[in-house]
């Protein structure tokens, strides 16, 4: 696949909704941060965040700032927008990172909440990564998580329940990881998203994640310096197969190609 540039990725995210007028509307969106603010810890993705949230048009502005939705408070329903530049800037910004884990051969950890359309994201990285001579963590055996079992397919550690991958927003597995691994087996970075992503920064990983416009919490978490990237994305889009030019842009910014 040849790699796009910076334009034409832009391009290729607003025309497939990965970023632009993208499918998660805007009183979702609200929602969402509503109950972050309110103190619903579903909504803090395994961030600990106290009162410093408690009003919503906070997470609101940081919104607008680090993802691009509409910085209209009274803007209450219908479309909302994720920035096509952000999602690149964080991609670049991702790169970087990936770029210092090659260089220093890191243990790095993947896992993702959306089986249904990022794991080929997360392996395709931790491929590129280990070609680079990094050293990508496989999971213990037998896993337990929210009455569920906590395993790994292509390198990404996933949540199953019922012989079925689920979506999840919980941050009970990558605590069943990283008990289990130990301080030993402490990785030097994760790669992920939803609670994964964020457990992973506040037991203090470097973790650098990917997030939807009705996520706040990682946003935040980078914003407080909790999370090292967050990326702004719809991280459910029609096709998995459109996210492989995003993928193959950041492989070749971090020099994985």
């Amino acid at each position: 696949m040849p790699i796009l540039s910076r334009p034409a990725l832009v391009e290729h995210l607003v025309r497939t909704r990965i970023a632009g007028d993208v499918a998660t509307p805007r009183d979702n969106n609200l929602s969402h941060y509503r109950k972050l603010a309110n103190g619903d810890r579903h909504y803090w993705l395994g961030l600990e965040l106290g009162d410093r949230w408690a009003d919503e048009q906070d997470v609101l502005a940081v919104m607008a700032e680090r993802c691009g939705v509409v910085d209209d408070p009274a803007h209450r329903a219908g479309q909302d927008t994720i920035d096509p530049e952000l999602t690149v800037d964080g991609l670049d910004r991702m790169a970087a990172r990936l770029r210092k884990a090659a260089a220093g051969k890191e243990r790095v950890l993947f896992a993702t909440g959306h089986p249904g359309a990022l794991i080929d994201v997360h392996s395709r990285v931790a491929a590129g990564l280990r070609a680079q001579g990094c050293d990508i963590v496989k999971i213990p055996g037998g896993l337990v998580a929210d009455e569920g079992y906590v395993v790994q397919f292509a390198d990404v550690a996933v949540f199953e329940r019922g012989a079925s991958l689920w979506h999840t927003h919980s941050p009970e597995p990558m605590n069943a990881i990283l008990d289990a691994l130990g301080e030993a087996g402490r990785p030097d970075l994760v790669v992920a998203d939803h609670g994964w992503a964020g457990r992973a920064a506040q037991r203090g990983i470097d973790s650098v994640g990917y997030a939807d416009c009705n996520d706040p919490a990682l946003f935040i978490g980078e914003a407080e310096g909790t999370m090292q990237v967050t990326i702004p994305l719809d991280d459910h889009v029609l096709d998995p197969r459109f996210y492989e030019p995003m993928t193959e842009y950041t492989l070749a910014a971090a020099g994985l190609s």
